[in-house]
């Protein structure tokens, strides 16, 4: 990394107009907001507010078109819709959006979020981080469910946050929201400065559950949102470019797939209980057997809609050739792609990454038991934004410390990155 690289890594100073929006949301009221909710939801907000029953449905059409596909953030936006009722709806109602508290840009284009969500009831204001990586061809958004994690996963720094509590579906849609706000992916919206998206399309075309949290463990809300994403008068992601991540949460795993048909994606990290008892403890309630078990019965599996394996590498701890063999023994019969993650350190982690030869030798052996296995390309590191480093309340690593965590994994992995054909991250399903 440059010199010039290292000067962006601390958070980004926020344009006036995004400050204004903070000091908005720090100090609204405690509307309801209308983002994320279902569209008999949004009936009854309506109904409410006066609209009569037979203009109900061609209402709701409007809000969801102006809140999903236009992002409008102020009802005045709604042009279309009388203004008598957006002065009803503003009284009761509120369409804004969390407050930014910082952007950080990475090196390589990845940017991440913390974001201030309101109090609720007697609670406090909480924050929570969200990840967009861009790519050509696509943009990734890695959006939280909760706010910390109970879950305790030994290579995660996500969980050694403990949990305050789960987000609503306002909070999740919210973050796909703010990221198309700060990326102009709305028509005739322009981009933040200095935001780095792919060369054609939209701009957030992917998205993953893979942030903050276990997602099956909010799965109302949840599924509510992913709903959301994948209507076709809205957001309208393709159900093939939404994937949601668990480290196992049997009993809801075909419950999701049946309810929103987005992709799986299971953290497993380990092919033997004994060992992934340690790594994810989730496993002693939901053991390997009967987690594949429910990933052999996932609706609409298919060599097609495949289930995404995550297996981060531990260096002498899950990255053997016995381990690989083991690895593929179990997934056996079921269509799958195994995706290799380098380690990404953290502060106080006490592991470390597993060396590229390495990496590459377990690679190889899972490529030739017929299973792809793609090696995904670490983004965000500098900012603590990749896979496992999320945590909103986290110690922030200097910026040479940061380097130097890193050293020994670039000197290891080489030309390897180069040389290798089949990088991905986890949803390269189109």
């Amino acid at each position: 990394m440059t010199a010039v690289a290292a000067d962006i890594l601390p958070s980004v100073v926020l344009p006036a107009g995004i400050a204004k929006q903070a000091e908005t949301v720090a100090t609204r009221d405690a509307k309801p907001n209308l983002i994320g909710m279902s569209r008999e939801e949004l009936g009854e907000a309506l109904r409410s507010v006066g609209v009569e029953e037979r203009q109900v449905k061609m209402r709701v059409q409007q809000l969801w078109h102006w809140l999903y596909l236009r992002g409008a953030d102020h009802f005045d936006r709604m042009t279309n819709v009388a203004k008598e009722m957006r002065r009803a709806l503003d009284t009761k109602y509120s369409i804004q959006r969390p407050e930014i508290v910082s952007e950080q840009i990475s090196v390589d284009g990845t940017r991440k979020w913390l974001l201030r969500f309101p109090a609720r009831g007697a609670g406090r204001p909480v924050e929570i981080e969200t990840v967009y990586i861009p790519e050509e061809g696509r943009g990734t958004l890695c959006v939280s469910s909760q706010v910390g994690c109970t879950l305790t996963c030994a290579f995660c720094h996500t969980g050694t946050q403990k949990l305050v509590r789960n987000l609503t579906s306002e909070e999740i849609v919210s973050q796909v929201l703010v990221a198309r706000d700060r990326l102009g992916d709305y028509p005739g919206t322009p981009a933040a400065n200095g935001a780095i998206v792919p060369r054609e399309g939209r701009f957030v075309s992917n998205i993953v559950m893979m942030g903050m949290g276990e997602p099956l463990f909010n799965f109302d809300a949840v599924a509510q949102a992913l709903t959301i994403m994948t209507d076709g008068d809205g957001l309208s992601l393709s159900k093939r470019r939404v994937t949601l991540s668990t480290s196992g949460v049997v009993p809801n795993i075909a419950r999701i797939g049946a309810e929103t048909g987005v992709m799986l994606a299971v953290s497993l990290h380990a092919a033997r209980d004994d060992l992934r008892d340690v790594l994810v403890p989730l496993n002693r309630k939901f053991p390997i057997a009967e987690l594949l078990e429910a990933c052999r019965a996932y609706p609409a599996l298919s060599n097609a809609r495949r289930i995404t394996f995550e297996y981060v590498m531990l260096k002498g701890v899950n990255d053997s050739p016995a381990d690989a063999l083991e690895l593929v023994r179990v997934l056996k019969g079921i269509p799958a792609k195994i995706n290799l993650i380098p380690f990404n350190p953290w502060p106080g982690s006490k592991y470390q990454c597993s060396d590229w030869e390495t990496i590459e030798q377990f690679a190889d052996i899972v490529n030739h038991a017929g299973y792809a296995s793609p090696i995904r390309t670490p983004r965000g590191r500098d900012i603590l934004a990749a896979c496992g480093q999320l945590k909103s309340a986290s110690e922030r690593l200097r910026i040479k410390d940061r380097l130097a965590a890193e050293e020994g994994l670039s000197a290891e992995r080489g030309e390897g990155l180069a040389l290798r054909a089949m990088i991905a991250t986890d949803d390269d399903e189109d």
